[in-house]
């Protein structure tokens, strides 16, 4: 089984800038343009793919409890961002290492398929929701090709031209004279941006950016047993790309509102119970409400003051097993009565003469006593 700790080379208590640090050390030898051993590339990947998990709170958290298998259950991606080829990488080493781009440094190809942009889309949710899964149809905005240009920018039955201004070169040449010579400058053209052609005819549907916003509804399967700030990643459902490139994905960011009656921890849940000196001292069977309705529990003879009852598989959903289950706890609150009716006032009053020997009117002058000394 694969250790994303062991990848790169940290423990698992280990801080985010302690795995941040290690996995900038590896990617420096790692990456492909350094390192030309047959399997550095599938080695860069699986390190891509262990940052990516340990980086990420919810994630590392999945991953910790259920291994690579519960992020693939919990609707996590496990594709690392390197999965489908290196298209990311000027991103990640501009953040990480200042553009030091391991021969990624030179002029980008603006004609070169360009991925598109990921979206953020949140849901609200219920307790009980996240604890069962649930099926939410949601609605959002995204770029998709233009379909009159195919993704062109051009009106149909026409074609892009060559830039006049740079000959499609996408660059152009300035030379500066100075005392100590002349200076040459190449620059991206600002006619075409560097792609070497302009469209002179814009598609009227897109005006010529190849693409068109337009709402989407999608529905999103949210599985048994997530937790708030979870998050589910919906590939293909962000912007579309340029120039052919592959649309963004949608990662849809969980939020579940949480229950006046229930506290979650991990997979169970806790609720608390208050019962009476009687009920405490003789014991009891009474109803409460469970994940799954209302629920008969038995209180032993005696119980204390914080004491808890198990109720098994009662609690939350294990993500990658649901058929699995954490367990509800109940906890004890004995409620002592403050206002007594007269009947209630002497059964307790009888009770204090069993328990302490002494009558109830020998208590009432002990307090009086005791008062006038304070």
């Amino acid at each position: 089984m694969t250790d994303y700790y062991e990848i790169l080379g940290v423990s698992k208590d280990a801080s985010k800038d302690e795995i941040k640090s290690a996995f900038r050390k590896k990617a420096r030898e790692l990456h492909p343009d350094v390192n030309k051993a047959p399997d550095a590339e599938e080695k860069f990947k699986e390190l891509g793919k262990a940052y990516e998990t340990l980086s990420d709170d919810n994630k590392r958290e999945t991953y910790d409890r259920y291994g690579e298998e519960g992020l693939k259950n919990a609707g996590f991606d496990t594709g690392g961002p390197f999965a489908s080829g290196f298209g990311d990488l000027n991103d990640i080493f501009e953040s990480f290492f200042g553009g030091f781009g391991f021969g990624f440094g030179g002029r980008q190809d603006p004609n070169a398929p360009q991925r598109g942009d990921d979206l953020r889309y949140d849901v609200e949710i219920s307790f009980e929701e996240a604890a069962f899964g649930i099926s939410k149809e949601i609605k959002f905005a995204h770029s998709e090709v233009c379909k009159d240009c195919h993704g062109t920018g051009a009106q149909d039955g026409t074609s892009k031209v060559t830039c006049p201004q740079c000959h499609g070169s996408g660059q152009v040449q300035r030379v500066t004279r100075t005392p100590l010579g002349n200076f040459s400058q190449i620059s991206t053209c600002p006619n075409c941006h560097g792609s070497g052609q302009v469209i002179e005819k814009p598609c009227k549907t897109c005006g010529g950016q190849g693409t068109v916003e337009v709402e989407r509804k999608i529905e999103v399967k949210i599985p048994a047993g997530v937790d708030n700030l979870s998050k589910m990643r919906i590939s293909g459902e962000g912007d579309a790309g340029i120039n052919g490139g592959p649309s963004g994905d949608l990662f849809v960011v969980i939020h579940v509102k949480p229950s006046k009656y229930f506290k979650r921890d991990g997979i169970n849940v806790f609720t608390e119970l208050e019962i009476s000196p009687a009920q405490a001292v003789m014991g009891d069977v009474v109803e409460i409400k469970t994940l799954d309705g209302e629920k008969e529990v038995s209180i032993p003879a005696g119980i204390q003051f914080g004491n808890t009852i198990k109720i098994k598989g009662a609690g939350v959903p294990v993500i990658s097993r649901p058929s699995q289950r954490g367990d509800h706890i109940v906890v004890i609150k004995v409620k002592i009565p403050t206002k007594l009716n007269e009947e209630e006032k002497n059964l307790y009053n009888r009770l204090y003469e069993l328990q302490t020997g002494k009558s109830a009117s020998e208590k009432s002058i002990m307090s009086k006593v005791k008062g006038v000394f304070r």
